[in-house]
């Protein structure tokens, strides 16, 4: 079926590069944090042991040895001893197997600072934090910049005159400046938005009134800061498309045949739209990482705030866990992209044939 099939013959090699780029995003995330001589099991212990005996301090530190995979275990689930008595360490190599494993069944570990609390438990508290911002703003302002830029381009005049300073002056500010000057503005200027948090203290989340009037308030500064920059990064790519596509042949030569003007400027947005698409895949990651740290700038409880916390305490199983599932949302993102252009872009269809 894919040798006779251009489309899915792409998505099918696209699909392969993107399974081989998990792995390896899986590797590195498994190799970094040990490459320093932070220890999981040390920094446990320093919170612990002050109180224990020399008996009970060891079997502590054995029980966190056999928790974090960093001794053998026997047929029993018993921990190897050597002839003198002392744990045998796992080898790389074998704890390496252990992470691949735990994280393909999206079993992360404890988190070290709040310990015993799972790592996949942290995540699934964060993560419709970090979706509910996110997904809207990159959304939206891809599809909002995308029209702005092609009404720039193509009506010109005082809208275009206008917009694209106003773009390229956004687009150019850092995601993290620009949070700040949101703070600044808003929240300590004119004091009209929280700067921190996601809602008031004292409240519990949950589908109430209350709640929703609270997060919503807490929602737009973050939403503001994520959106607006996705906005004008868009715009400013769409019209310099918009622009190329009104001086190609076919533009020109459907005006002197009199076309209905709505039927130019929808094929003129396609044919633009496939590089802004393939652009989205190539940034995505950046759009990712920019909005993460627009929740660490606002104390957002979302994935950001709780990598910042994790960084900050050491907590290496935490980090792993939220970079890995970033990682791994990022490429789905990516994948979903390709996928759309090779049903939309028809010279991919074309190439595939001419090769075939």
């Amino acid at each position: 079926m894919f040798a006779n099939h251009p489309t899915l013959r792409y998505i099918a090699g696209r699909a392969g590069w993107y399974v081989l780029t998990f792995f390896v995003a899986v590797a590195i995330n498994f190799w970094l944090p040990r490459l320093g001589d932070a220890n999981p099991v040390d920094t446990l212990m320093s919170r612990v042991s002050g109180s224990m005996d020399a008996k009970s301090a060891r079997d502590k530190e054995e029980s966190y040895l056999k928790e974090f995979g960093l001794v053998d275990l026997d047929a029993k689930g018993q921990i190897v001893r050597d002839a003198a008595g002392v744990p045998v360490r796992t080898s790389i190599l074998s704890q390496f197997v252990r992470y691949v494993g735990m994280s393909l069944r999206g079993d992360f570990g404890s988190s070290i600072v709040q310990h015993p609390r799972p790592v996949a438990d942290i995540i699934t508290t964060a993560l419709p934090w970090t979706l509910a911002l996110q997904i809207p703003a990159l959304i939206l302002g891809w599809f909002i910049g995308n029209s702005l830029g092609a009404l720039a381009a193509y009506r010109r005049g005082v809208f275009d005159r206008v917009l694209y300073p106003m773009a390229l002056l956004v687009s150019a500010i850092p995601s993290f400046c620009f949070g700040i000057l949101l703070v600044y503005l808003f929240g300590i200027q004119l004091e009209w938005l929280p700067t921190l948090g996601g809602y008031d203290d004292g409240m519990n989340p949950g589908l109430t009134w209350a709640f929703i009037q609270s997060a919503s308030r807490y929602y737009i500064l973050p939403f503001l800061s994520i959106f607006l920059l996705v906005v004008g990064g868009q715009a400013i790519g769409m019209r310099s498309m918009c622009i190329y596509e009104l001086g190609t042949d076919y533009v020109r030569y459907a005006k002197l045949l009199g076309v209905r003007e709505s039927l130019i400027v929808r094929y003129m947005f396609r044919n633009a739209m496939l590089p802004q698409l393939t652009g989205l895949a190539l940034t995505l990651g950046g759009m990712v990482g920019g909005a993460l740290i627009a929740e660490m700038i606002f104390s957002y409880p979302g994935l950001g705030l709780s990598m910042l916390t994790a960084i900050q305490s050491l907590d290496y199983p935490v980090i792993t866990g939220c970079t890995l599932l970033v990682t791994t949302c990022v490429l789905v993102a990516n994948f979903t992209v390709d996928i759309l252009i090779g049903f939309l872009d028809p010279r991919i269809r074309a190439a595939r044939e001419g090769g075939h």
